[in-house]
This record gives C-alpha cells, structure tokens and sequence, in this order.
C-alpha cells in the first residue's frame, strides 16, 4: 500500500503523513516527481488524501487521477478527506471521476481540520488553542481507522444516500466557482518579487516576468500561496486584502 496526497496549506498533508506513520508504508505528494504509473501498478492497495472544495474533489487531483486512470483500475482504494465544517459526500466524490465498480474502496473518512481560507472575515482563522484540538481529535480518529483496516472493517464515510443528497446541494455552484477562480489572483505594489508563490504553486500559474509576477488562468484555489506571502500580498477570489495569514499545524503540533 502506497498513499497519495495533495495539500494546498498542509492539513491534508498531516493527514496523509500520520496515516502511513501508523501504518508504516511510504506516503508521497501528487507533486513530486516519481514514475506515479510504475509506483500504482506495483501496489495491491492505493490511499488517496485531499482537501475538500465544496463537496468536491480539487481540480488538480481529478486530474491526477484522470492521468492515471488506468493503473488504478481493479486496485483497493482508501480515500481520505479533510474538511473545515461538513462536506457531504466528500470522499465519495472521489469515485464520480471513474466508472461504476472501477475499483474497491475498502475505507473513506472525513477528518475536521482548521480552516485556510484567510481572505473571507465570514471563514475566520482560528487560535493555536483551537488547532490543538483540532489536531488531537484527528489523531483520535486516525487511530481508530487504522485499527478498523487492521480487524478488516470497511466503513465508507459519504457514501449514504442523504451525504450524496447534501454533497449534491453543496457543490451545486463548485464548477462556476472552480471557473471563476483560474485567473482571479492578484499581486498588489506590497510584492517584493522574492518568487515565493511562483515556486510553492502546484499549478505553474505564477510566473515572473520582466520584473513582475503573472498568472496563467489556472489556479485551482489550494490557498497556498497567499497563506505563505512574506508581504501579504497576494488576493484570491475574494477581492480582499489579507490580515492574518494560516501557516499550518505544524509548528503547533511540535507544542503539544
């Protein structure tokens, strides 16, 4: 078994790190770059960990697993999602990308985890307190999944008929959001051109040029650039500055 992961600002990461501490198997980003066709045809089992956009799966981990459809065909899926508030059919979301009875989901679970959308006084951040509880529930619940895959107990969170329902309603808008949000970030006069953003981009949708920073209408809105902006300034989607950045559960977990 292998788990694969994408993390705009780490929550996912942490997820997907902790599960294969547990259970001792190697763990590694959509983003790195490995033979990811040779790494899934040679394993029986495949996890996959991702951040939930509106009850939908991100664009760029659709499109990893378009990619490699075919490798991933007749294999044993564990899927992962994390989430601020509720997602609905979030890890079941995952599935809508591949035909019926594609492969085996032997497990699928929701991980509550602190928010990241730092431009939207509606979604506030929260205090390190609050992370730390976060974050003890989380491994609560890590836990307990890895004893439910070790006894064979399949559980598929989302997958009944009232998350698809509310899933369903949740993502109704996700596509035109997920349209709208490709070219709507910006760089205001406070860049300092350190490349930062254009380096830590998932997506290649940062470039400099000619002594400014560009984007190329394909931002998938993991938030990561403008959470790790030294200058704050970066605005995504919503057209509001930034006051107060979300760098991660890290540094707090190394406090507990």
């Amino acid at each position: 078994m292998i788990m694969l992961y994408f993390s705009g600002t780490g929550n996912s990461k942490y997820i997907a790190e902790l599960f294969c501490q547990y259970k001792n198997i190697k763990c590694y980003s959509i983003e790195e770059k490995v033979n990811f066709s040779e790494l899934i045809t040679s394993e029986e089992a495949i996890g996959f960990c991702y951040p939930i956009y509106g009850s939908r799966a991100p664009r760029i981990i659709r499109e990893f697993a378009l990619k490699y459809m075919e490798n991933l065909r007749n294999k044993k899926i564990i899927i992962f999602c994390t989430q601020w508030l509720f997602s609905g059919d979030g890890a079941r979301a995952f599935t809508d990308i591949f035909p019926k009875k594609y492969f085996e989901i032997v497990y699928a679970e929701h991980f509550l985890m602190p928010n990241n959308v730092c431009n939207l006084f509606l979604l506030p951040l929260e205090n390190e307190n609050k992370i730390k509880k976060y974050i003890k529930k989380a491994e609560q619940k890590m836990q307990s999944v890895c004893n439910n895959i070790a006894k064979g107990i399949i559980k598929k969170r989302g997958f009944n008929i009232i998350s698809r329902i509310l899933g369903l309603f949740q993502g109704l808008y996700m596509p035109i959001i997920e349209k709208k949000s490709l070219d709507t970030v910006k760089i205001t006069d406070a860049c300092n051109q350190c490349c930062l953003c254009v380096s830590i981009c998932p997506m290649n949708n940062l470039e400099y040029e000619y002594g400014k920073i560009f984007q190329k209408s394909n931002c998938t809105i993991c938030y990561r650039c403008i959470n790790q902006c030294p200058e704050k300034a970066i605005i995504i989607f919503f057209n509001t500055k930034v006051k107060k950045q979300y760098k991660g559960i890290w540094g707090i977990k190394n406090k507990i």
